[in-house]
């Protein structure tokens, strides 16, 4: 393992302003939100777009890395240049999602754990081949009667620590992803409750495997009421409990944090991201940033909706949600400037 190698690889995904843009969906994610628009669910459908997405003119004044999926990091733009080149010449580190997605927990009724250790050495060599710097792995909690149970949490912790090991014995920055869902009726309390375990969890287990926390980012969700909830906690809220949730949880040698919008608006995700950064600025160990996918590129996917004749428009509207991600990382976001509010 290099550690000065990760360190500055990490240093480089969150030490300035900028933040992350994940564009890791799976192919069957990709189709379910090209369905709707009535977009084809091809190969060639999902290539145009992650292209319209990489040559968006300014993504790299905004985005410092790009998580990219298995099939979208082989793919070439339609001049035939390989998408990671065109992210590096544009300044944006290539990533890989390396999980093969969570599935239902046996013994566990209503949980998951998020699978795909099993050969992973040999694919992060690949992926290291192909020039991919930094990877991530997404565990799933969610909030019901008599759940998360231990198990289910000590499990995705455990398969996390792992692939974070894997990844940096290759040289890869892991990005560590344990999220807890919105969905449910839950409350912030129980959410704050919830995150603070699995963090806690994570990192026990992260310790374990001797991780180098300077060469790794945590992507959490922030802490939040269910969707379903009947109250609703405002901006202020939201970031006060994160934040707490944050320090209380997360070693100060972490190299940052850049959370995930887990099906936020973007005008939302970017409102609690740039009130944390400025009601707390003075007191973090480390930097606040984003790692939004929907939350940046919703927009464009609707403007877009698979006609070239869109394609500029769909290009204007990914850089205007990325650059209000990071005005909020700066903590010079305006909710008012933000049209989608």
């Amino acid at each position: 393992m290099n550690a000065q190698q990760l360190t500055v690889t990490a240093q480089a995904l969150v030490g300035g302003d900028k933040g992350l843009l994940a564009m890791d969906e799976s192919n069957p994610t990709c189709n379910k939100r090209f369905a709707p628009l009535g977009i084809p669910q091809t190969e060639a459908s999902r290539r145009a777009y992650r292209e319209l997405i990489v040559t968006s003119p300014g993504l790299g004044e905004s985005i410092s890395g790009a998580i990219l999926y298995d099939e979208s990091i082989r793919q070439k733009t339609s001049k035939g240049t390989p998408l990671v080149d065109v992210l590096v010449e544009t300044g944006i580190i290539p990533g890989i999602k390396l999980d093969t997605g969570a599935k239902a927990m046996a013994g566990f009724p209503g949980e998951k754990v998020t699978e795909g250790l099993d050969g992973l050495a040999a694919r992060v060599q690949e992926y290291v081949g192909m020039g991919a710097r930094f990877a991530k792995w997404r565990a799933v909690i969610a909030i019901d009667a008599g759940i998360p149970s231990e198990g289910c949490i000590d499990a995705n912790a455990h398969a996390l620590a792992r692939y974070a090991a894997i990844c940096q014995q290759a040289g890869l920055v892991p990005i560590v992803e344990p999220e807890v869902l919105m969905e449910g009726a839950h409350t912030l309390e129980q959410c704050l409750e919830v995150t603070g375990r699995v963090l806690h969890a994570v990192f026990n287990q992260l310790h374990v495997q001797c991780i180098l926390l300077e060469g790794m980012i945590l992507k959490p969700n922030m802490v939040l009421p269910g969707k379903d909830c009947p109250q609703q906690e405002n901006v202020e809220q939201v970031a006060d409990a994160t934040v707490r949730c944050l320090l209380r949880s997360v070693p100060a040698a972490v190299a940052g944090v850049a959370f995930l919008s887990g099906g936020q608006s973007g005008a939302l995700a970017c409102a609690r991201l740039n009130a944390m950064n400025v009601r707390f600025a003075s007191r973090m160990p480390w930097p606040l940033t984003f790692s939004f996918a929907r939350a940046i590129q919703h927009p464009a996917l609707d403007i877009w909706s698979g006609h070239d004749a869109t394609v500029k428009a769909a290009q204007e509207a990914l850089i205007v949600r990325a650059q209000f991600s990071r005005n909020a990382r700066r903590g010079e976001y305006n909710a008012a400037m933000d049209k989608t509010v």
